[in-house]
């Protein structure tokens, strides 16, 4: 039996707010501005990345007295802090034959960074769920990757990336904050994974659809009250080894791998 686990990234993979708050964080910004509106109900989902987006922009040209460049963006993201084993995590679940997802709100180059910790044995190629060719590259050795990653973030004025294109106005919209259940069971129809068999790991409100979607949903490192309701198991400490420890224990009850 294979399983699926789904992750969430920011909170869960990334010990920190969130991938976006680590980039304003480092330009010296806040979009205090932009969430308000949004709880508001004044702004959707896509229009809050544009706005966001606008803002990293703005803040780099103020700065600098250059347009943001692809590259730049990146070196923005250096040093993102993991959270605790969460190298063992996926490592150790891809060592028992299942298939892991990364579905995250956040930005696409850590989520693409972590995946290409774990390459596969093909060559990249364009896929749905996959990695870029500049991150495979330059950090995969041009492989694939063994995880399936869906985020979003930003994109550049040629929809490829080889470090210098600017950053387009336009921001990657591929997750709804409602819609990562819709992911989570298109991903296991695809990959042929019984709905038993699905893992969802997620710390927010807006993980409740994948814990929907989830045999198995572990609330980890919870950011409010919100998601505890919808979960099987609640991990209030920050070491992604308990998260292992669960995942398997629920396999082995499902007649998987140890």
């Amino acid at each position: 039996m294979r399983g699926l686990v789904c992750l969430d990234m920011d909170r869960v993979l990334v010990d920190h707010l969130s991938t976006w708050q680590f980039v304003y964080d480092r330009l010296g910004i806040n979009n205090d501005e932009s969430f308000d509106l949004y709880n508001q109900g004044l702004l959707d989902e896509w229009d809050w990345i544009k706005l966001d987006i606008a803002l990293i922009k703005n803040s780099w040209r103020d700065q600098h007295g250059s347009e943001i460049t692809d590259a730049d963006l990146r070196a923005c993201m250096e040093g993102m802090p993991m959270m605790k084993n969460c190298q063992l995590l996926i490592q150790s679940l891809l060592d028992d034959n299942h298939h892991i997802a990364i579905v995250s709100g956040g930005l696409q180059q850590t989520a693409r960074d972590i995946a290409c910790m774990f390459p596969s044995e093909k060559k990249w190629q364009r896929r749905w769920g996959g990695i870029d060719r500049h991150t495979s590259s330059k950090l995969a050795n041009g492989y694939d990757t063994r995880l399936h990653v869906f985020t979003n973030g930003w994109t550049t004025d040629s929809g490829q990336t080889d470090g210098s294109l600017l950053v387009q106005d336009y921001g990657r919209y591929q997750v709804q904050m409602d819609g990562k259940g819709s992911l989570v069971r298109m991903l296991s129809r695809r990959l042929d994974v019984d709905p038993k068999h699905v893992i969802a790991v997620g710390d927010s409100a807006g993980d409740i659809g994948m814990f929907e979607e989830a045999a198995h949903a572990i609330c980890f490192n919870p950011w409010d009250e919100r998601p505890i309701a919808h979960a099987d198991e609640v991990i209030h400490e920050k070491d992604l080894a308990i998260v292992l420890q669960s995942c398997r224990t629920f396999f082995s009850g499902q007649g998987g791998n140890q």
